[in-house]
């Protein structure tokens, strides 16, 4: 048995490479989960300089200097920034504050309609009705006590977070600057033969870049999209329904299905079974079938190729590691670890395995070998 298994460590194992990448990546599995807290606002900056890359490498193509792109690239990421923080905050903010105020309104609204039913439908009574009512109510008081004491748990780290918010576009720029430095720095620490990495390297580096590009285009614009249908149709809390179909692109077959519920309750509590309800219900799901039909496709023509049930197993263990990022990561993880798999050096289990079965033993041909010559 040992024998066997000191063998199969060799075969995986031999090159020095592939014992630097393993040890990489459990040095950096423990960091994130020790200290992946500590790490947020370097991670954002991060993910942040990562996506102005495209915006940066089009203002040099045009003949501008490095420093030149850099610069312009940076003010439009810091305007964005800007709007983000003065605009879109707090207009979000304070309709989550407005709905949670509304929530005990919009339950006996609620309960009026659905007292109809049993006049309409045999299926439900009026005693069924309002225990459903009670449990919800009981659930509303406890998501406004949570609320509270929320709130109150978050004060000491509101200083942390000003600090965050300070300390991000100062890192953003030295990012854009000086990546190049950092690259180098970075790949000292790294074996000067490192075929193993390189190839990784290269073939994750468009595909991550495509992917936290196209996912941050395509929140923006259905976002931006679900706002203005909203908005036009006079629905509430638009600005918030709208931010919450945006991120539901993060959670790929999911998000859309969860996300579709207060949308349809809010249409709902708001005009009844009128049109206006039904007509809510078409242009969302209208938005719903270009993202997935016209935008999805636009954007990510270039993406790795993954089972719906890898890419739903992908964001649920990403996302109970590290929360939002391990969700917004969840793809491109699960696919650096295939590529791991796919570039990880395994001729010598091969041609093991080709000795040890020989030709009758290994099927009808036995596994091809190199030519010396061309080594």
């Amino acid at each position: 048995m040992l024998r066997i298994l000191r063998s199969w460590f060799d075969r995986l194992f031999a090159e020095e490479e592939s014992v630097v990448l393993l040890l990489m990546m459990l040095m950096g599995l423990l960091l994130f989960v020790v200290v992946g807290n500590m790490l947020i606002p370097i991670i954002t900056s991060v993910v942040l300089a990562f996506m102005m890359q495209g915006l940066l490498a089009r203002i040099m193509a045009m003949g501008a200097s490095r420093w030149v792109a850099v610069l312009i690239a940076y003010l439009v990421f810091l305007t964005l920034f800007l709007g983000v923080l003065i605009l879109l905050l707090p207009l979000v903010w304070q309709q989550a504050v407005n709905l949670v105020q509304e929530l005990p309104t919009m339950l006996r609204k609620l309960q009026q309609l659905l007292l109809v039913l049993p006049e309409r439908s045999e299926l439900f009574t009026e005693a069924q009705i309002r225990d459903w009512m009670a449990m919800a109510s009981n659930q509303v008081a406890s998501v406004g006590q949570y609320v509270v004491s929320f709130s109150l748990a978050q004060l000491p780290n509101v200083l942390a977070l000003m600090i965050n918010v300070v300390l991000i576009p100062i890192l953003v720029f030295f990012f854009l600057k000086d990546k190049a430095l950092i690259l180098d720095w970075l790949a000292g620490f790294l074996p000067s033969r490192r075929p193993l990495l390189t190839s990784v390297w290269e073939e994750m580096n468009d595909q991550v870049a495509n992917y936290v590009r196209g996912k941050a285009v395509e929140i923006v614009i259905v976002g931006v999209v679900s706002y203005i249908a909203f908005a036009v149709m006079g629905l509430n809390y638009a600005a918030l329904l709208a931010l919450a179909v945006g991120l539901s692109v993060l959670i790929p077959y999911i998000g859309a299905a969860v996300v579709t519920v207060p949308v349809l309750l809010v249409a709902f509590l708001q005009w009844g079974w009128g049109s206006e309800f039904f007509t809510v219900c078409i242009v969302y799901g209208v938005i719903q079938a270009l993202d997935g039909n016209v935008l999805v496709p636009l954007l990510f023509s270039e993406a790795v190729n993954m089972h719906p049930v890898a890419i739903i197993v992908a964001v649920l263990v990403f996302g109970g590691l590290w929360g939002f990022w391990g969700i917004f990561f969840a793809i491109p993880l699960a696919t650096l670890f295939k590529a791991i798999l796919y570039a990880w050096p395994r001729h010598n289990y091969r041609a093991g395995e080709a000795r040890e079965a020989g030709p009758e033993e290994g099927g009808d041909e036995p596994l091809p070998q190199s030519d010396p010559s061309t080594n």
